[in-house]
């Protein structure tokens, strides 16, 4: 197994607890990357929330619940280490990345070997899985184009702020979740804490982040494209001066105690169970760090903010899966190598844990002389390997994709009394279905 993110470990696990035993290869802390600044395994390094849980209407909670019953590592840890996010799945880092390691360990099949691999795995190491992520390393990544004889994509992924809970202006800022809707029934709605602007204001912040002075590219990275599910805040001002107001920092379903209504909101959400550190929603940037905190304690609430983190940009590549990987997941130039995780082109950190828990089990299937068993296309887990093996993709204009329902069969146009099924009721439909077919596949 080469590579310790979410991916690997949670392949590792699905093999170690069939019994099989991992070599699992992690070049940090010996080789760094631009975006880890840890050694942990499964260290989150952008938004610490797996989006949202509802596993009824919304795709990723559906996954969530799908990984749950496939008795999933990264979900299990999530779930032992969430903190307040609303109707989101949020974690504590530190908490999630030690108990991802701990239940590894406790297996006692799994052996971690710290040291980074600049080649394919040979034929005589046998069943190897590559699990390295978007930030594979230059000489791995080579390697990879080597034998695949395809050009990598690649895209920029932007993180977001951190900031101190202690130096937030709580006078000027409040909490609730949008609608009041907690997360879980015993939540009282109030998992985000909010920072209104005024019209003025907003067109004030708008400007400022249009100014703001911003990373230069190198030449090589220029044409890279940014990943649409992703975009830096600054991106999306320069799109239209409303974007903002109906995107990440809309207004609705927000009542401030304070003042008047705003005409935009700025979340904050909850970054570990201490409640010590937030996250700023949505604000994946490449604004300077200097100039981030310039232009963020313009923010009501925030102008004595403390960064624990400041944001940052790297730069993201995948292969063209659709064209170089078989169904199984495994190299077509290398049947003895499978690939896993966000280098096969999925996107979102339980879309590249799912395809991780499908490489694991998949190998475990091989070793044991089974034959290759999909999960159902009407599930999550089967949608996202369709679209990363290609059936439900091209190979022309191959890009990363989170799970949604849109990538799932659609459920029958009308109910068994000829009444047209529309909008939720047809995603309730999906989500039960996905569920009853997962079942026949676990059995």
């Amino acid at each position: 197994m080469i590579g310790g993110g979410l991916a690997g470990c949670e392949a590792a696990w699905q093999l170690a607890t069939r019994g099989i035993p991992v070599q699992l290869y992690e070049m940090r802390p010996l080789r760094a990357t631009e975006a880890h600044s840890t050694d942990h395994l499964a260290e989150l390094v952008c938004s610490n929330s797996l989006r949202s849980d509802d596993a009824q209407y919304n795709a990723v909670g559906l996954l969530h619940e799908e990984m749950r019953r496939s008795k999933s590592l990264i979900l299990e840890a999530a779930d032992l280490n969430k903190v307040p996010a609303g109707g989101a799945l949020a974690v504590d880092r530190d908490g999630f990345s030690h108990t991802v390691h701990q239940k590894l360990e406790a297996t006692g099949l799994v052996t971690l070997a710290r040291q980074e691999v600049t080649e394919l795995p040979p034929v005589e190491w046998g069943n190897a899985i590559i699990a390295t992520g978007p930030l594979t390393s230059p000489a791995l990544s080579q390697a990879i184009l080597s034998v695949t004889g395809q050009d990598q994509l690649a895209f920029f992924d932007a993180i977001a702020p951190i900031i101190n809970f202690d130096s937030i202006d709580m006078s000027k800022a409040w909490f609730q979740s949008r609608y009041d809707k907690g997360a879980n029934e015993d939540g009282d709605g109030k998992d985000y804490i909010n920072c209104p602007l005024s019209r003025e204001q907003y067109e004030a912040f708008i400007d400022a982040l249009i100014a703001g002075d911003k990373i230069e590219f190198h030449e090589w990275e220029k044409k890279t494209p940014y990943f649409e599910g992703c975009l830096p805040i600054e991106v999306m001002a320069e799109r239209g001066r409303e974007t903002l107001a109906y995107g990440p920092l809309k207004p609705i379903g927000l009542t401030n105690p304070n003042g008047p209504k705003p005409a935009a909101v700025i979340q904050l959400r909850q970054d570990n169970k201490l409640g010590t550190l937030y996250n700023m929603v949505g604000f994946q940037t490449k604004l300077r760090h200097a100039e981030q905190v310039r232009v963020f304690r313009t923010i009501p609430g925030l102008e004595q903010a403390e960064f624990a983190r400041l944001g940052g940009i790297h730069r993201n590549t995948f292969i063209n899966s659709p064209k170089v990987l078989a169904n199984d997941l495994h190299l077509k130039a290398a049947p003895h190598i499978r690939m896993a995780g966000q280098i096969t082109g999925c996107e979102g950190y339980v879309e590249s844990a799912a395809i991780g828990l499908l490489a694991g089990r998949f190998t475990a299937d091989s070793l044991a002389g089974r034959p290759f068993n999909p999960p159902p296309l009407t599930t999550a887990l089967g949608a996202m390997l369709a679209h990363v093996t290609g059936l439900h993709a091209t190979t022309l204009d191959y890009q990363p994709m989170n799970i949604n329902f849109g990538l799932l069969p659609p459920p029958p146009e009308r109910d068994e009394n000829g009444r047209k099924i529309k909008g939720r009721d047809r995603k309730a439909i999906q989500s039960a279905r996905a569920l009853a077919d997962l079942a026949g596949w676990e059995a």
